[in-house]
């Protein structure tokens, strides 16, 4: 930074004065010179005189020239110094100034270096804080989604479940309605043979030997229907076994329908077959039926009856 000030007169006059100093010196140094090197003359006493007045004189002013030039400088190098002085300290504090504003201005870029840092950082943190919050919420979400499917997955394994029981339920309900049906079919089978024979027997002696000679063989015939119908249930089919095959089993009974023996009288020519029917025939053990037969009619009819069994009969 440059400074402009108006000058002095002092200031005015340093240079011409400088200046002619500096021409009085080389002066006296010219006229040294022609003296030391100048040729020996006769003396001439009026004009050495006259020289050495003139000298002295010249001595003499520029003596008083140089004082007073030594004095105008003196006092006009004395307010320049103080300028100059001025001008430097001016200097140096603007330096320090300035040094200030740089320290200030770094001081300033510092705290702002540290507040972006701080922004970032918070900006940072608050980034990592939504990025938590958002990883927390998926896997919440996660949570929920495979609780939904578990419940969802336990509720169509319970109805599942509750279907197939329903169905058993079902099933069975079927089962025993149709075992219901066909006890009540074979209820009523055997309450018709019931009171068949109930009606046989509640007569006198003779209306029921009249009654047997005449449906005896109808009686005999439902009862044998009824043998045939139990040793089916109980009679399990042989491989060997083939329609048109026969086989004459002897049943022996108690007059309460216990069944105490049976046995071949005529083979069919298959043993596994005969066998079959007379195990058949023992796995019935008793026909309560039987005990509404007079005596001597089943002693007649059924202390030994004789039946015969062929696959197609027994219907299995």
């Amino acid at each position: 930074m440059q400074y402009q000030r108006e000058r002095s007169p002092s200031e005015s006059l340093f240079w011409p004065l400088v200046w002619a100093v500096g021409l009085h010196v080389i002066m006296f140094a010219m006229l040294f010179v022609s003296f030391a090197f100048a040729p020996d003359l006769p003396p001439a006493k009026p004009v050495v005189q006259a020289t050495l007045y003139k000298l002295q004189s010249q001595s003499q002013a520029t003596t008083q020239t140089n004082q007073k030039i030594a004095g105008e400088t003196k006092k006009t190098t004395a307010p320049v110094y103080e300028t100059e002085q001025l001008e430097q300290k001016k200097a140096e504090q603007e330096k320090v100034a300035a040094k200030a504003a740089e320290q200030k201005k770094a001081q300033e870029a510092q705290k702002a270096e540290a507040a972006k840092k701080a922004d970032a950082e918070k900006k940072t943190a608050e980034q990592k804080k939504l990025a938590d919050v958002a990883k927390k919420k998926a896997a919440d979400e996660a949570a929920k989604k495979k609780a939904a499917e578990g419940a969802k997955k336990k509720a169509a394994e319970e109805a599942k479940k509750k279907a197939a029981d329903a169905a058993k339920k079902k099933k069975a309900a079927e089962d025993a309605k149709k075992k219901a049906a066909e006890a009540s079919q074979r209820k009523s089978v055997e309450d018709k043979k019931a009171a068949a024979l109930a009606e046989l027997l509640s007569d006198d002696v003779g209306r029921q030997q009249a009654i047997a000679d005449t449906v005896g063989d109808e009686v005999a015939g439902s009862l044998d229907d009824l043998i045939v119908m139990l040793v089916s249930q109980q009679w399990r089919r042989p491989p060997s076994a083939r329609n048109g095959m026969s086989v004459e089993v002897l049943i022996e009974m108690l007059p309460d329908g216990t069944i105490t023996n049976a046995s071949v009288t005529r083979s069919s020519g298959d043993s596994p077959f005969d066998n079959s029917a007379v195990q058949a025939v023992r796995n019935v053990g008793r026909i309560a039926e039987m005990q509404q037969l007079d005596r001597a009619t089943f002693d007649r009819l059924y202390r030994q009856r004789r039946a015969v069994f062929k696959p197609e009969d027994l219907g299995l």
